[in-house]
């Protein structure tokens, strides 16, 4: 046990459309892991497109549901651990404004903006990598991020920046910092401009396939900081409980061999900062 991990804030239970997680056992994983806070994230990503292996709007969320189990477990484990109750919306911009409604209509102590869709495709599935060169689909994605981030403002933390990159066709290891610096340094600059920060996701670095990197990968982060970034959170994106937490340590380390010595955590939508220890 690690006493001195951040706490995760990036993880899901039964109330998003990819997990069966009860969050009770959720709960119970942070605990044992030695975590004294946590938030969660649910899904919200609305007008994700129907595929033949997932339910229609998959990825709603039933806010009046989540926000009762989540109070009811803040009281129950109050002693324990501290809960926070947050969301990751999904960006598209044919919802900008369902999604900034959602927001500002709910008391969220915590909101990730993440891009999953380019073009209503998601690039988990393989089609998603036809009809376009690996070089040009990369290009895209981060110039849609960008542009989605200057419509959705509503948010703290932009989620897995290069979440694309978990998912490239097998064998392909083209990805990388220096061949989209331009798009993504813009993407940084918006963020820190406006106060924005970057969710340091671990969830790869849990997967057989070692040459993955996390998201961001290690020069996105030192970037971020080079250009004056500094507020960064630690997610594992974990959908299971094992996963929570997963290769904090390294994730600590590669934070501070960036140059961060701090991170921070949200109270209704607030942020306070601590030392990375």
């Amino acid at each position: 046990m690690n006493n001195f991990l951040p706490p995760d804030y990036h993880m899901h239970t039964h109330n998003s459309g990819d997990s069966t997680a009860p969050m009770e056992e959720m709960i119970l994983s942070s605990i044992k892991r030695g975590l004294n806070e946590i938030c969660f994230t649910e899904h919200l990503d609305l007008n994700y497109p129907l595929l033949p292996d997932l339910p229609p709007n998959v990825f709603d969320l039933d806010i009046k549901a989540y926000r009762n189990e989540f109070l009811y477990y803040s009281k129950k484990y109050s002693d324990r651990i501290t809960l926070n109750f947050g969301v990751e919306i999904g960006m598209q911009n044919d919802c900008v404004q369902e999604n900034l409604s959602f927001v500002r209509d709910n008391n969220f102590d915590f909101v990730i903006a993440s891009q999953h869709l380019l073009d209503k495709k998601d690039p988990f599935y393989p089609n998603f990598w036809e009809g376009g060169s690996i070089e040009n689909i990369f290009k895209k994605y981060f110039e849609e991020t960008l542009e989605n981030v200057k419509g959705f403002t509503d948010f703290d933390v932009l989620g897995h920046i290069d979440y694309i990159a978990r998912y490239v066709p097998d064998g392909d290891t083209s990805y990388s910092y220096s061949k989209y610096s331009d798009i993504i340094d813009a993407i940084l600059e918006y963020l820190i401009k406006n106060d924005k920060g970057l969710d340091l996701n671990s969830k790869v670095l849990a997967y057989e396939d070692k040459t993955l990197l996390p998201n961001p990968c290690p020069e996105i982060i030192k970037r971020y900081k080079e250009l004056g970034g500094k507020i960064i959170t630690f997610g594992s994106d974990a959908h299971t409980p094992e996963r929570v937490a997963t290769h904090f340590e390294e994730m600590t380390e590669l934070a501070k061999k960036s140059g961060f010595t701090e991170y921070y955590t949200f109270k209704k939508r607030v942020p306070t900062v601590h030392k990375l220890l």
